[in-house]
Order: structure tokens, then sequence, then C-alpha cells
């Protein structure tokens, strides 16, 4: 999701850093650990758990939060 492939061309990083800066601004708790969430699946855990929120409230939060993003 946020981490970076080394193969990745240079719209896909910039677009990463995008989501990633739009990530951290919604969730401070995000550092520089963001960058091993490679999907919602493991995205939602974490807000989940640093947010104090139900499971459900997490997976709909994340999923708000993708709409039109291209992972």
């Amino acid at each position: 999701m946020f981490g970076f492939t080394g193969g990745d061309n240079a719209e896909t990083v910039a677009l990463k850093k995008v989501y990633m800066a739009e990530a951290q601004e919604r969730r401070p708790f995000l550092t520089l650990d963001a960058s091993t969430i490679k999907n919602e699946r493991q995205l939602a855990p974490v807000v989940k758990e640093r947010c104090s929120r139900s499971q459900e409230d997490a997976e709909a939060d994340v999923r708000e939060w993708m709409q039109n993003k291209e992972f």
C-alpha cells in the first residue's frame, strides 16, 4: 500500500508519497512503520488498536479513506 517495491515508476512513487501524507495527516500515529502496510487488511487492525475502535468501525474508516485511490 505505502511501501516501495524498488520497481515502481516515478508516478507510482509520487502517488504513494501523497497517499502516505494523507494517511499520516488523518492518523498521526502512522509513522515509518506504515511503509510495511501492504493492504487494507493490514491497515484496519492498526487503526482499530491505536484508535480504540471496533473492528467494524476501523474497517469502515479504512474503506472510506481508500475510495477513489489506486494502489
